[in-house]
């Protein structure tokens, strides 16, 4: 399992090469919910996520010799590009599986870092088997998105910059995908505040994390129609869920339309761009805030990766969200 030491040693490896993000706040998002939140701004990281760190972290801790042969991965958008720049910055070449209905935000930044896309239908076709096959072709070494000890080693370097930076904490809520996210905070967190709550955060029609924590098992779904296309994974990963099982408290789901009014309130009041998967742990706590009244509770708001006609369409209400 996942141990302190190993997001500590991602952190001497990020520092100076990814942004410490700001931990932000609203008076009027407090005032609202009854609470105090301490976001971490994760959308201003490096390639506009949180990402950066557990890709950078994995490509760094390879040796030479592995990155002379290059690099796999495979993702919806936010991984392909932390991958993509981080293969840059080490000089090594990078191959990403990526499906071809991706943000093509996304799909254009990971082919400017200088990655080889490939592209394949996520309701036909398996991304981890194109991207075994490619590994075993070309010798490469894979650098899967979640389920991969030194990507969730650098993911929980973010708890750690936010409770050095906030303090104490009651409560902190991030959004679940595959897990890497989750369970790297989910550790880093629980070693400096052995009594914070950790909850995992997602979109109702993509529970996979949240049957599979309640049953005590991992759970595959269908893939999830939603908003958040960073979220829409079918089953936790193996390594993930083992630390989600022992040290998250629950996973909280929330509606599409709710991650559409905190991507608006975030823009309105505090004047960040969100992608939906980034506002997903904020709306939760917006949906779900009478479970937190009066606590002070940390969220991570994970990334801004979203075209500007996709974020006006979704924020208007141009394209109608159910």
């Amino acid at each position: 399992m996942l141990q302190f030491t190993e997001i500590e040693a991602a952190a001497a490896r990020l520092k100076g090469v990814a942004h410490r993000t700001p931990v932000v706040s609203s008076r009027t998002l407090d005032e609202l919910l009854g609470m105090q939140v301490l976001m971490k701004a994760e959308n201003l990281q490096r390639m506009g996520a949180f990402k950066f760190r557990g890709g950078y972290n994995s490509v760094n801790v390879l040796s030479d010799e592995e990155r002379s042969r290059g690099v796999v991965a495979f993702s919806s958008g936010n991984h392909a590009q932390a991958v993509a720049l981080a293969a840059r910055l080490h000089g090594c070449a990078a191959t990403i599986v990526m499906p071809h209905d991706a943000p093509a935000l996304k799909l254009a930044a990971t082919r400017g870092y200088g990655a080889e896309v490939i592209v394949y239908d996520r309701y036909k076709e398996d991304r981890a088997e194109i991207a075994t096959r490619l590994t075993q072709e070309r010798g490469a070494s894979l650098i899967p998105p979640y389920d991969h000890l030194p990507v969730m080693a650098g993911q929980g370097t973010a708890a750690l910059e936010l409770i050095e930076d906030a303090g104490p904490l009651d409560a902190l809520i991030v959004c679940a995908g595959g897990g890497g996210f989750l369970s790297g905070c989910a550790v880093a967190a629980k070693h400096l505040l052995p009594g914070i709550a950790v909850f995992g955060a997602e979109p109702e029609r993509g529970n996979d994390m949240q049957q599979s924590l309640r049953s005590g098992q991992l759970v595959h779904i269908d893939v999830p129609r939603t908003i958040c296309d960073g979220q829409q994974t079918q089953s936790p990963g193996k390594h993930p869920f083992e630390v989600i099982r022992a040290l998250v408290t629950d996973v909280l789901t929330v509606p599409d339309p709710v991650v559409v009014e905190a991507m608006r309130f975030v823009f309105e009041r505090m004047k960040l761009v969100l992608e939906p998967s980034g506002a997903c742990a904020l709306a939760a706590l917006m949906h779900h805030r009478e479970r937190f009244r009066g606590q002070r509770v940390g969220v991570t708001l994970s990334g801004g990766n979203i075209g500007i006609d996709r974020f006006v369409a979704l924020v208007t209400g141009t394209e109608r969200v159910d």
